[in-house]
C-alpha cells in the first residue's frame, strides 16, 4: 500500500466510507464529499477497470465511457500492477478475467 495515500484523515474517510448501508447512502455522502464530476471520474474508472477485465478493446471502452487512452492505460496498469484493490472488488462483484 502506498505510504502517501495512509494517513490520519484517510483513514478516518475510509472508516466513514465503511459506514455506509446503502446506495442511497453512497449517493448523499459522495454528492456532498466530491464533486459531481469527481465521482463521474471515479465510476467511470471503475467501469474501464470492468471492461478490461473482461477482454473489451480500448476502442470499445473509449465508444462506452467517453474517458481517454492514457485513463485506460492508467486504469490498466492499476488493474495488473498496483495493489489489486480493482481484483478484489472486481472477483466480488463476480467480473471474472476473461480466459
Amino acid at each position: 500500500m502506498s505510504r502517501s495515500l495512509k494517513g490520519e484523515f484517510t483513514d478516518q474517510l475510509f472508516d466513514a466510507i465503511l459506514q455506509l448501508n446503502n446506495r442511497e447512502e453512497c449517493y448523499r455522502f459522495f454528492e456532498d464529499i466530491a464533486t459531481v464530476s469527481e465521482v463521474k471520474s471515479l465510476g467511470q474508472r471503475f467501469e474501464v477497470a470492468k471492461m478490461l477485465r473482461t477482454g473489451a478493446t480500448y476502442e470499445e471502452i473509449v465508444d462506452k465511457t467517453g474517458v481517454s487512452t492514457a485513463t485506460i492505460s492508467r486504469v490498466k496498469r492499476c488493474l495488473y500492477y498496483g495493489a489489486d484493490g480493482y481484483s478484489l472488488i472486481l472477483d466480488r462483484m463476480g467480473y471474472l478475467e476473461e480466459e
